[in-house]
């Protein structure tokens, strides 16, 4: 690669181009740790971006109808940080950039939303930024064909690496997109070749031009440290009527004696390295110095969006009012005022009739309540919706034929899923929510982890949720997933008992602003357990006396799902005994954990014994069983202590011990 044939041929570029080379080069040389090698080879491909492509304004970086970057290599986070820096983004100062990497700098190893308005989404876990993407390209086609094109009409642009291609997510990612026909969807690859063992080859041996055009994308190819031939096919891919990849032929660590090595993918730190660098770009100024002509250049392009976006709130004012409002509530994740009076109508109705039904069909039921006045849910499946019951009347599909349409067939992507959910949720305006098999959870987890890490209000609809799922079998019987799931910072984990609890459960996941949710419903019928009509949201309680001793209390129960009736018959044979004994129901740990201490010690009061049921392991279990300073001595579990087994659910529910009988001998033996 010729360094001085390119900064002849246009040094106005190479100038700006550079800047963000070297900005890299000082901050992860300061933090002695970073990944160099990335934002030294993509700085032409992101300066053409953002120079003559990418609709933003440096100073307003959560404007609605921004395109979206997403910089899904997230190890190459200098790129972003020093883009953010250049184009006069007001977070990102000089001094986070001096602080790259370190503690209480927003400047992260890797980009984080929660940290930085720009960054739409976080990223590292490789794969994740281009499936996130997919999610902000279809909630932008759901938007505009709500809102019209004056209010909504921008694209998603994606940074990712080989690795990011080499991840299973990506496969489903690509294949939904292709699907879907998300035209406003573009891909830059950065095509240098290199992972950190060594050369791409390898590991694999993809054709990724015939991967992307087999599912359905259109495809570009260009020299990536050529501005005019950027340019070309970036202005190109802006007219396709399909989701577009552009493969960026690059040099990583470009113009450095590590270029086109392993070595660059990390960090270049070598004090010698970095002044022969500089030297063949021919950048003679001090570390961390930006000189007053660039710095100025680039915040022109930070500030060219501002006429744009002043051009849009004329038009978002011109709005009628009901629907100008509409498009802010829904953009400010608030639900709709009569949300609570319809879920406390649903209760009431319930308490009355007293359904015995699985709690995935309770859901539905709640769903056929909310999704007419919530228009901003977008329902889903990962190919199993009518086992998980989420598709209600009316919602239409969403595709290329209906972008109307809030009902998504995700197939059978359940990760691809959950990180499309993800980019809904952070483009805003849309509320997602979808549904597996709780087993699957295993698919989902990574982006359902950073549901959590980003703040981010997913609604999981995990049915199946316990050997009640029956003949399937211990390969699709969940017996750790809620343990795991509830071992998450940062998501409610809700076991409802029956309609009620389920209700309620919706109605929080559905005004959570920042935590994610996931509902664990079962596959059997389950009573009415809740009859009392009650205003209150108990489960927002996080437990709840269901059931009071009748007599001196000398035994708690604690159940959640489709045990509490199991506790409840196991209360009865003790009380035809003498035995004292309350009914906690415990629908979500997390909110229960949230209340004070006086609350809590009402609930689960010291002296009785304490006996825990639920069809799934004991982890999780011991901080109410135990008592919270571990000295509650006399306490059991009924549960599971392996895996499952393949026959009908009340079979299994003998065979594993989890009965009244059970949890009454269990009482009598610690008593």
């Amino acid at each position: 690669m010729d360094i001085n044939a390119l900064a002849r041929t246009n040094p106005d570029h190479w100038s700006k181009a550079t800047a963000i080379r070297t900005l890299a080069m000082d901050a992860i040389q300061a933090a002695n740790s970073g990944h160099s090698g990335m934002p030294m080879g993509m700085a032409d491909v992101a300066t053409v971006l953002f120079e003559k492509h990418l609709k933003f304004d440096a100073k307003n970086p959560d404007w609605p109808d921004r395109d979206r970057f997403i910089l899904s290599a997230g190890h190459g986070s200098m790129l972003i940080y020093a883009l953010l820096y250049l184009t006069g983004d007001a977070q990102v100062t000089l001094d986070q950039i001096k602080n790259f990497r370190q503690l209480g700098a927003i400047t992260a190893g890797h980009p984080e939303n929660f940290l930085i308005k720009a960054v739409e989404t976080t990223t590292g876990p490789l794969g994740q930024g281009i499936a996130n993407a997919v999610g902000f390209a279809m909630a932008e086609e759901i938007q505009r064909a709500r809102y019209g094109k004056k209010i909504v009409d921008h694209h998603t642009w994606v940074i990712a690496g080989d690795g990011c291609l080499m991840e299973g997510v990506s496969q489903e990612a690509i294949s939904l997109a292709g699907r879907q026909e998300l035209s406003k969807l573009i891909v830059l690859w950065d095509n240098n070749g290199i992972t950190i063992d060594g050369r791409v080859d390898i590991a694999d041996r993809t054709d990724q031009l015939k991967r992307f055009e087999a599912s359905g994308w259109t495809v570009y190819e260009c020299d990536g440290h050529d501005p005019q031939d950027i340019d070309r096919v970036i202005t190109a891919a802006k007219k396709s009527k399909h989701p577009v990849m552009i493969a960026c032929k690059t040099h990583i660590g470009l113009g450095s004696s590590a270029q086109d090595t392993a070595k660059a993918h990390g960090a270049l730190t070598d004090a010698k390295l970095i002044a022969e660098t500089k030297a063949a770009y021919g950048w003679h100024h001090p570390a961390f110095d930006i000189p007053a002509d660039i710095k100025s250049a680039w915040e022109a392009i930070g500030a060219r969006g501002a006429t744009e976006r002043a051009a849009w709130e004329q038009r978002l004012a011109a709005l009628p009012q009901g629907k100008r409002a509409e498009f802010l509530r829904a953009l400010s994740g608030e639900a709709p005022r009569q949300l609570a009076a319809r879920i406390r109508a649903l209760k009431k109705q319930i308490s009355d009739e007293g359904p015995k039904v699985a709690t995935r069909k309770s859901s539905e039921m709640v769903l056929e309540v909310i999704n007419p006045i919530m228009a901003e849910t977008v329902g889903g499946s990962a190919d199993l919706t009518g086992s998980n019951n989420t598709l209600t009347r009316d919602l239409g599909t969403f595709g290329p034929e209906n972008r109307a349409g809030r009902y998504v067939y995700y197939g059978i992507r359940e990760h691809g899923m959950a990180a499309a959910m993800n980019g809904m949720a952070l483009h805003g305006g849309v509320r997602p929510y979808g549904g597996t098999f709780m087993c699957f959870t295993d698919y989902a987890r990574p982006s359902m982890r950073l549901s959590a890490l980003m703040g981010v209000p997913v609604t999981y609809v995990m049915t199946h949720d316990s050997i009640g799922l029956g003949e399937d079998g211990p390969t699709h019987q969940p017996v750790e997933h809620v343990a795991m799931l509830r071992a998450t910072p940062n998501m409610m984990v809700f076991r409802p008992a029956d309609t009620i609890e389920t209700a309620e459960a919706w109605e929080i996941a559905l005004t959570s602003q920042k935590t994610p949710s996931v509902l664990a419903l079962s596959r059997q019928n389950l009573p009415t357990v809740r009859r009392n009509h009650t205003a209150k949201n108990l489960t927002a309680q996080g437990g709840y006396v269901l059931a009071d001793a009748e007599g001196k209390r000398q035994a708690i129960l604690l159940a959640t799902g489709s045990e509490v009736e199991i506790a409840l018959a196991a209360r009865d044979l003790l009380q035809a005994q003498g035995i004292g004994t309350r009914v906690v129901s415990m629908p979500c740990f997390e909110l229960f954990a949230a209340q004070d201490d006086a609350y809590r010690k009402r609930v689960l009061p010291a002296g009785p014994v304490r006996v825990a049921i639920e069809a799934g392991v004991r982890q999780g279990w011991d901080q109410w069983l135990l008592g919270e300073r571990g000295r509650e001595a006399k306490a059991g579990f009924v549960g599971m202590t392996g895996f499952g087994a393949s026959a009908p659910a009340e079979k299994l529910y003998a065979r594993f011990g989890i009965t009244a009988q059970a949890v009454a001998d269990k009482v009598t033996a610690l008593l």
